[in-house]
């Protein structure tokens, strides 16, 4: 029988058949579509003819389907409902696919086909977008070590295949170490905690054969019961466990590897002629050097400080109200900003939370696109890898653009941490395809016939999920290696970021934010106690991002560090880290920089993103309104629909005539002078 992970798949819009598959399919399937693609990559070398862009860039850009299809299920399964069995896979699958990699770009009858055209492209009557196919074909190439030969070549071979299984081991610890923790809670550790966070442990207990409450470490049981628990020994516990992870001893110790991963990066670049890490993955994103990103993260890092200092000199005072002696810990800050917040704010967050539906907010944000862009979208009911998982076909005056699918929940199964992915990626040629997107999230899951409800910050994520999303759907560009988001690192934010501001719209909340009990809208007072409070405790936020990007940047920028925690607490002592505030991540669960390349020295580009969405929003509030038309349809035309087809700089500022500074991030984040 044919594996059904490579038969054609004739499920609605060629959806994976998830019912039809089992674990035992993905090695085979794997192996056959792998040499299928070692198959087309000889044929392509090897052709007797002389190097075209149709016999060699766009036979290129067309090899590797069926191996692009099984891996885009393997990867997603392998991050939101992993098992030991996958588990497995994974360590095996990657040191092959770097292999494969390597081999290909050490190809050197390839390599030499690829710069023939490149040598002949002014004679080549190419349109923009082969022009920009070729130019980054040619650049993968030459920055994947191409040009090497003998040892230096081998031993780029060597790095690449470590780096994987690294990668792996390390992201593969911290779901061991996530999954692992729980802290089991008495009646009586409930107290001070609001409804929803009871009923969320109570929940989470439920899930995990507890007959008590439990408290893990997904993000939204650990942070509320940060903010409302009145228990400092448990907060400490909780906090602890959560801050520990990857760093707590044994097989499923993260820092050995951490040192190990930036020893072999600084090995890489040093090949390919660069002085460090940070050099050679920067010289391509619109930062360019590691000099832009440091003046940026300091640009913000001095009025975060100095707003994180002064809020922590009144939650101290708080703590001393309370009997406590002091000083203020890591612990203890999300509880003393939650009863700051009440104070200066009136705002509850058990009072605002039963507005924030996670249904209501899914059809938010569907409803804001429709006002910006005309899609729409039907839910489908269709098989798909998880119960929890929901499905949507979106359309435009009746064309398909896509398929979006949601993965709300957290689970034991699941990595932490929100993301989105796409089964397929939109693409004209060599054959055209719409994309099958998917936004994963980790909220808590109600117990059975309650609506899940989610925190300010939860319904921002899906927000900020959301705006990836749209940037695969909107895609339309000719090929599927620039499609959606496919752009710079430190562009990949923008769409993303830029959607959250849509959550801020007052009519927005008005209409979507609406109680989970009565049915009633968001009183307006509360509306506005939401709006008011949307850059509280901003200080605090802003400290904890600029100092992992920070620690990221400066691990990649010099020789690489030995003891990699030596030096985040160096780097952490020299910028003035403020005693009760932590990395938000830190070394040893560093998921971002040491899962993957993805925002190795690119954790900063959220910032830099930053600077341009704030910018961005206000060309919608210059032109009249969140929802104006020409600016949305300029928003898409140059940007969402883009993705990589041109230099990011490039399209924004076609988008909007100028490159931002700082300040309207500071104003944003209410950190301005």
């Amino acid at each position: 029988m044919t594996n059904p992970l490579l038969a054609d798949w004739t499920t609605e819009f060629e959806l994976p058949p998830f019912a039809e598959f089992s674990d035992a399919d993905f090695a085979p399937a794997f192996e056959e579509a792998l040499t299928a693609h070692e198959a087309e990559i000889a044929a392509i070398a090897d052709n007797p003819e002389p190097p075209t862009f149709e016999n060699t860039i766009l036979a290129l850009e067309g090899a590797g389907r069926q191996l692009d299809r099984v891996l885009g299920v393997f990867f997603n399964l392998a991050g939101s409902d992993s098992n030991d069995a996958r588990q497995a896979l994974q360590r095996e699958f990657s040191p092959k696919l770097a292999a494969h990699s390597s081999a290909i770009y050490a190809n050197k009858a390839l390599y030499e086909r690829v710069q023939a055209v490149w040598n002949a492209r002014a004679d080549l009557d190419l349109s923009e977008a082969e022009q920009r196919l070729l130019y980054l074909t040619h650049r993968g190439f030459v920055r994947a070590g191409a040009a090497l030969e003998g040892d230096d070549a081998e031993r780029m071979k060597e790095v690449k295949s470590r780096l994987a299984v690294l990668g792996t081991e390390f992201t593969q610890n911290l779901l061991k170490d996530e999954s692992g923790w729980s802290m089991v809670l008495a009646e009586a550790d409930l107290e001070g905690l609001p409804q929803f966070a009871v009923d969320n442990a109570r929940a989470a207990g439920e899930a995990a054969g507890e007959e008590a409450p439990v408290i893990t470490l997904s993000r939204s049981l650990i942070v509320p019961f940060l903010q409302f628990s009145p228990r400092r020994d448990l907060r400490e516990k909780a906090w602890r466990a959560w801050t520990s992870r990857g760093a707590n001893g044994g097989e499923t110790d993260n820092r050995g590897i951490a040192a190990e991963i930036l020893k072999l990066r600084e090995t890489r670049a040093n090949l390919l002629g660069y002085p460090d890490f940070a050099h050679y993955k920067l010289e391509p994103e619109m930062a360019g050097t590691p000099d832009r990103v440091r003046d940026l993260l300091m640009a913000v890092w001095g009025p975060a400080r100095a707003q994180a200092e002064a809020d922590a000199a009144e939650m101290e005072e708080m703590l001393r109200a309370d009997g406590i002696a002091g000083p203020l810990e890591p612990w203890d800050w999300r509880y003393y900003a939650e009863k700051r917040r009440q104070r200066l704010h009136d705002l509850d967050e058990s009072e605002l939370k039963p507005y924030l539906q996670l249904d209501r907010m899914i059809e938010a944000a569907f409803a804001c696109a429709n006002r910006l862009f005309g899609i729409e979208a039907r839910e489908l009911d269709v098989p798909l890898y998880h119960p929890d998982c929901r499905a949507w076909e979106v359309t435009r005056n009746g064309e398909h653009l896509g398929v979006f699918i949601g993965d709300y929940f957290a689970r034991s199964s699941k990595r932490s941490g929100a993301w989105c992915s796409a089964f397929r990626m939109q693409a004209k040629r060599p054959e055209p395809r719409t994309p099958i997107v998917v936004n994963v999230c980790n909220f808590a899951k109600p117990s059975a016939g309650k609506p899940a409800l989610l925190s300010y910050d939860d319904a921002r994520t899906l927000f900020h999920e959301f705006g990836h999303a749209l940037h695969q759907l909107l895609s339309d560009v000719e090929f599927g290696s620039v499609a959606g988001t496919s752009v710079a690192r430190d562009f990949v934010e923008l769409p993303s970021q830029l959607y959250e501001h849509w959550l801020e719209v007052p009519e927005v909340l008005a209409e979507f934010a609406t109680h989970a009990e009565t049915g009633e809208a968001m009183p307006e007072a509360l509306l506005n106690k939401v709006l008011a409070a949307a850059t509280f405790d901003m200080g605090f936020q802003t400290v904890e991002y600029v100092a992992s990007a920070l620690v990221d940047l400066e691990f990649h920028s010099g020789t690489a560090p030995a003891d990699p925690m030596q030096k985040q607490a160096e780097i952490l002592e020299g910028i003035g880290m403020p005693r009760a505030i932590a990395m938000r991540h830190a070394t040893p669960h560093f998921a971002h920089v040491f899962a993957g390349d993805g925002y190795s020295s690119g954790y900063y580009s959220y910032m830099w993103s930053e600077v341009m969405d704030a910018d961005a929003f206000a060309a919608f509030e210059e032109a009249g309104g969140a929802f104006d038309p020409e600016v949305a349809k300029k928003l898409e035309g140059f940007i969402l629909s883009r993705g990589g087809s041109e230099e990011a700089e490039d399209l924004y500022l076609k988008f909007r005539g100028k490159m931002p500074g700082v300040e309207a991030l500071l104003k944003g984040r209410g950190l301005a002078a």
